[in-house]
């Protein structure tokens, strides 16, 4: 199988099953925030963001690790999951310990830290089944990813159901987190040792200095990504209330809930990309260079589209009780379109060994977005959450594309203008297009608008004879 055939079937492949998963996800949130209401999702997305600050801790970047040196060498799958395998056990049981301590020293009621403790069970299960995923991806099988995510979240969605019916609240709805969690692990394991890897447990310290060396600037950025995708929702529980963390979640779910699409196609290019780097640097510009492209003019439609139909989206699936949260979604959907961007970026860095940039970059916008967070959310609430998102996300975007353009891998700036410029036309014409037929069915409009989007980009030639030749290579 070609190398572009290979990564457009795991892209399609992981593009399939995260569309089935954040489906699954999706309703089981919408279900949530509508039977807990906003105060009672509140908590719940608290809790959720609480224990996945804390999550990232034990990892120490072993996923991306695992991916590029295992894509590289396939032979070393056993003696990197072996190791990490213990490694985790040790640095999960502290990690559990601190976010136990930590959630009873803030003082919240104990219903909330009810939840935090069951939620942090799920996190733990949740270590040991991303060593399992790494590997799949480095072997390019992303199908068994795509299958685990759909078995966990189908365990969710028939579990709140169960939820509702009982009327177990809150708390039933956090049991189901760890329930799916352990179905997932014992998947994720049996999957794992059966057709990829037998880990060969074991202590090598000189092995576990070097992983840890190596993997310390991927965690690091794991770490400051998600203190500022999770800090928003913690802050705004400390300085406004479980109302707002509701609110600001309803559109934050659904903005974020559209990370499959970068990170299915990056899931699919990581481990080749970084095969690349080793073999083929013309090649690896290349593919580069695509992905850019193509995230950007999908990132674009996404944007437009949704600033225009958030009312309607919002309405449609929470309903009047969170009508305010159209303008948080409004806000949020450019934050998505800059991470479409930033993850092409990342993917490159990583893929050539400079993953310190990346550590560097999200450091110094985490400490940002915890700046403006505290600045903003006092006078504007979940809105100002969200503006300072977006702002973290574009400067994110800007920062690592500035390094990238002083790099052998730049972009030749006619390409730029030209994408920016035949994209932003596009853009502009489907925007008329929904705000001029607004009225008619939201389904029919989402079609109309993205078939003329995609129709204006082809005929300004957006995409040239080389996308067009992969299009047909692949048919």
């Amino acid at each position: 199988m070609s190398t572009v055939r290979r990564i457009t079937k795991n892209t399609l492949v992981t593009i399939a099953g995260e569309i089935a998963g954040k489906i699954l996800t999706l309703v089981f949130m919408i279900y949530a925030a509508r039977y807990l209401q906003a105060e009672g999702f509140g908590i719940l997305s608290f809790a959720l963001a609480f224990t996945g600050i804390f999550g990232i801790f034990p990892d120490i970047g072993f996923f991306p690790l695992i991916v590029r040196e295992v894509a590289r060498d396939k032979s070393a799958a056993s003696k990197y999951v072996g190791n990490i395998v213990i490694i985790k056990v040790v640095l999960v049981a502290g990690m559990f310990g601190i976010m136990c301590l930590t959630i009873n020293l803030m003082g919240y009621p104990h219903q909330t830290i009810k939840a935090v403790y069951i939620l942090g069970l799920e996190a733990v299960l949740e270590a040991f089944s991303m060593i399992f995923r790494a590997t799949f991806q480095a072997f390019e099988k992303l199908e068994y990813i795509s299958i685990g995510k759909i078995l966990k979240n189908s365990l969710l969605i028939s579990g709140a159901f169960f939820i509702m019916h009982k009327g177990l609240g809150l708390i039933g709805f956090a049991v189901l987190y760890p329930l799916a969690g352990s179905v997932s692990l014992f998947y994720n394991l049996g999957i794992g040792v059966k057709k990829f890897v037998k880990p060969k447990l074991e202590i090598d310290v000189k092995f576990w200095r070097w992983i840890m060396k190596e993997g310390a600037p991927f965690w690091l950025s794991d770490i400051f990504w998600v203190i500022y995708f999770s800090v928003d929702s913690v802050m705004l529980s400390i300085i406004v209330g479980d109302v707002a963390v509701g609110l600001y979640n309803a559109a934050y779910k659904l903005v974020f809930a559209l990370s499959f699409i970068p990170t299915a196609l990056i899931a699919s290019i990581f481990p080749v990309t970084s095969r690349l780097y080793t073999s083929s640097r013309d090649t690896l510009r290349f593919a580069w260079e695509k992905s850019f492209k193509y995230l950007f003019i999908i990132g674009v439609a996404i944007g437009v589209g949704t600033t225009f139909l958030a009312d309607k989206i919002i309405l449609l699936l929470y309903g009047s009780e969170y009508a305010s949260s159209a303008i948080a979604l409004k806000i949020l959907i450019w934050a998505e379109v800059a991470l479409f961007l930033s993850i092409a970026l990342i993917n490159l860095l990583n893929s050539i060994n400079r993953q310190i940039i990346v550590t560097k970059v999200t450091g110094t916008l985490a400490i940002l977005n915890v700046i403006m967070n505290l600045l903003l959310i006092p006078e504007y609430s979940y809105v100002g959450a969200s503006i300072a998102t977006v702002i973290t996300e574009f400067l994110s975007f800007m920062f690592l594309f500035s390094w990238i353009s002083r790099s052998e891998y730049r972009l030749p700036n006619r390409n730029i203008l030209s994408i920016v410029l035949k994209t932003g036309f596009a853009g502009l014409t489907m925007g008329g297009f929904i705000k001029y037929f607004g009225n008619i069915n939201v389904g029919i409009l989402v079609i109309l608008s993205v078939l003329i989007y995609f129709a204006i980009i082809y005929l300004l030639r957006g995409f040239d004879e080389t996308d067009m030749n992969m299009i047909r290579r692949l048919f």
